[in-house]
């Protein structure tokens, strides 16, 4: 495996922006199927998190590095995503408010922000592993869904149109992909320091489960984005157990 390899593996799992945008006039009109799918897709990336790139045996390894880690990607996306928000990108994941309008740059670089991390594991998880993690590409494929409805939403309401749009999300296909390939880079030096790299990304993935996916999914599906959690969680560790 190469780093070519991790270019096109991380392409696809953002490609499914392209598919956002594309459901999003069907699903305008359905918030609650949106919010349940972007719910399915959190308890995905919850299992990839836990199985794939901070478990027990990565604390085994390189002790408490791993936690320190773990709030470093945090701390970074945290710190990152609250620039964004003050530069007008707060509402790239607003599901079913036509009204939220805020600024099309900061919503990109929103929506890149969002995406880096999981990018970077792709890669990282194929130098490391020497084969895709099937089950955190499903996990990163699916969330991005609702991401890419929600996203196209909120650029619609700042008067974008379809091929701008369209634009960006393929540029942002691009830029993961270009990610995924610096992760696969960074992670093949060492065993270890690839762990590293893993931890670090999946901070920042749970702070975006946490701070925006996951809250967003609840307020439209309501109580049964719990069940579609957990289903999403069991679906992604039969994926890794398969493996």
């Amino acid at each position: 495996m190469t780093a070519w390899h991790a270019l096109l593996w991380g392409g696809l799992g953002a490609s499914s922006l392209l598919v956002g945008q594309a459901l999003s006039g069907p699903l305008s009109g359905s918030p609650r199927a949106t919010g349940l799918l972007m719910g399915f897709g959190a308890g995905a990336l919850i299992s990839a998190v836990g199985f794939e790139l901070a478990p027990e045996a990565s604390f085994e390894d390189v002790g408490l590095g791993v936690g320190a880690a773990l709030g470093a990607g945090a701390l970074l996306y945290y710190a990152a995503d609250r620039v964004v928000d003050g530069m007008g990108g707060a509402d790239r994941q607003t599901l079913g408010d036509p009204d939220a309008a805020g600024s099309p740059w900061a919503m990109f670089i929103g929506a890149l922000l969002d995406g880096v991390p999981e990018s970077f594991v792709l890669g990282s998880t194929l130098a490391v592993g020497g084969a895709i993690d099937a089950a955190f590409l499903a996990a990163v494929f699916v969330s991005n869904v609702p991401e890419g409805v929600a996203g196209t939403a909120s650029l619609r309401a700042t008067g974008a149109t379809s091929r701008r749009i369209f634009l960006n999300w393929s540029t942002l296909v691009v830029v993961s992909a270009l990610f995924a390939a610096l992760g696969f880079l960074l992670a093949d030096v060492t065993p270890k320091q690839g762990i590293y790299v893993e931890a670090f990304a999946g901070g920042a993935v749970l702070t975006v489960l946490a701070d925006s996916m996951m809250p967003e999914a609840y307020r439209h599906g309501g109580r049964a984005v719990g069940l579609l959690t957990v289903l999403g969680y069991i679906v992604a560790g039969g994926l890794s157990v398969a493996q």
